[in-house]
């Protein structure tokens, strides 16, 4: 669990970052390549009114039966190794992240220089499952019919603890990809703020307050309550920290 945080949180730092599982979804969508195969597979029964893929019931079959999750992986895993091969070649970051359930399992870890493993106990993943409306049951189920988690530590060159606080988790991201990317690079984040001339008589045009400079800061983890109040007061709308953190990056 929180592999997707710490995937936006590397895009947050300069990474480019794809989402395996999110192409996985595209790829069964309706005229996608895995759409067909995919209903024809597992049925109609799988299709909402409007005749989309309904994720839920196709969870809930995949999770419980081992082999159903296999077959489906057969039909969407060629789809998205072409699909991350295309967006590696034609990115011009230094740096590409990919976030995979089942990274270790396929062929896609051979290309992969360094294998981060995010943890956490398994009672802190039912936790989290359990706060996107899942039962506890289901958790477990979704949760045990992954590899074991020690397999997967013991491929890792990085282990990213998430058993805390989004900010510790922050704390151990920085410093891994500091690793990475170096220190001269890391101290970019730290720039002096960048400061934006505004012209008064633009700002008069449209009846604004006119503001003479403005100050730009890098927002990080640690400012998510800040941010979130920020919001609030300019549009209203209710925003707690961890809304703010969940979409970092």
């Amino acid at each position: 669990m929180g592999k997707s945080l710490v995937r936006r949180m590397l895009e947050h730092l300069g990474a480019y970052t794809i989402d395996a599982d999110g192409l996985a979804h595209q790829a069964m969508a309706p005229g996608a390549p895995a759409y067909k195969p995919v209903v024809t597979m597992f049925g109609q029964w799988i299709l909402d009114a409007e005749k989309r893929i309904d994720r839920s019931k196709l969870a809930a079959v995949v999770f419980a039966h081992p082999d159903a999750l296999a077959h489906l992986e057969t039909l969407t895993h060629p789809i998205v190794g072409q699909a991350i091969d295309t967006l590696i070649k034609r990115t011009r970051h230094k740096v590409v992240v990919v976030e995979a359930i089942k990274l270790l399992e396929g062929q896609l870890a051979s290309q992969m220089d360094a294998i981060w493993v995010v943890d956490a106990s398994e009672e802190k993943q039912v936790e989290r499952l359990a706060k996107r409306g899942l039962p506890r049951l289901e958790a477990l189920k979704r949760i045990r019919v992954q590899n074991p988690q020690a397999d997967k530590l013991a491929h890792a060159n990085v282990v990213i603890s998430n058993n805390g606080t989004p900010e510790e988790t922050w704390q151990q991201v920085r410093l891994s990809w500091s690793q990475i990317k170096g220190a001269a690079e890391e101290e970019e984040l730290q720039a002096a703020p960048q400061r934006v001339e505004v012209q008064p008589t633009d700002a008069r045009k449209t009846g604004e307050m006119v503001i003479h400079s403005l100050d730009i800061i890098r927002g990080l983890p640690r400012n998510a309550e800040t941010i979130a109040g920020l919001i609030q007061h300019h549009t209203g709308k209710q925003l707690s920290r961890m809304d703010v953190l969940m979409a970092f990056g």
